[in-house]
């Protein structure tokens, strides 16, 4: 029985996923929380195979949180459940130590799939970021972004469009101020604007957050 995981601020997903496993054979939804804290505070007490999360969750983004689980339980394998574009976020979350990032408009049997397919050691993609990788297709104006931006860009970009300052952005990803500067520099060049404000409507645009 593979033990998943759920992790998600809306109550509603939460006890979907739930019901939808109750009669399952092969797997079993063991808890769910709704922030980023409360994973670590579950898997240091309770045994899980497969964590399901949103990359939006309060006290502590997804992302962030998924490197930590990594590093902590390199074991329980990670899948990303977001509506956020998998264009910009698959691949910097599979870098991250992702095994899967599957978009919340799935049906029923895809997320099924890619619980059993991660637990058994493989990564899970849709056909769509498959393509991607296989036949490197920039010609999409969000497939040259998610290759131009690394994986802790995007993490510093989604922190920034939460209104969060360096300061705050350092200390939740345990990295210096002067290294935030340096991002955020960065992305101001990447994405070819001067300004937050414009950074941020750049992302929003681009589907980025």
């Amino acid at each position: 029985m593979i033990k998943v995981l759920v992790v998600d601020y809306h109550p509603i997903v939460r006890e979907g996923l739930k019901l939808l496993f109750e009669l399952d054979p092969d797997i079993e939804v063991v808890g769910t929380v709704g922030t980023g804290i409360e994973i670590f505070e579950f898997i240091r007490r309770y045994p899980v195979d497969v964590i399901i999360s949103e990359i939006d969750l309060p006290e502590l983004n997804g992302i962030t949180a998924l490197r930590a689980i990594k590093k902590e339980h390199e074991k329980v394998k990670v899948i990303m459940f977001s509506y956020h574009p998998e264009e910009i976020y698959a691949i910097s979350t599979i870098k991250a130590g992702a095994s899967a990032y599957i978009l919340k408009t799935v049906d029923t049997q895809t997320i099924r799939e890619a619980i059993i397919k991660v637990h058994n050691g493989e990564i899970y993609l849709s056909a769509n970021m498959e393509k991607h990788l296989h036949f490197n297709d920039t010609r999409n104006s969000k497939s040259k972004l998610y290759k131009r931006l690394s994986t802790r860009e995007v993490e510093v970009l989604k922190l920034l469009s939460t209104g969060k300052k360096n300061k705050e952005i350092a200390l939740e990803l345990d990295i210096n101020e002067k290294t935030v500067s340096t991002y955020k520099a960065r992305l101001f060049k990447k994405l070819n604007v001067t300004n937050l404000v414009d950074l941020i409507h750049q992302a929003e645009h681009l589907g980025t957050i």
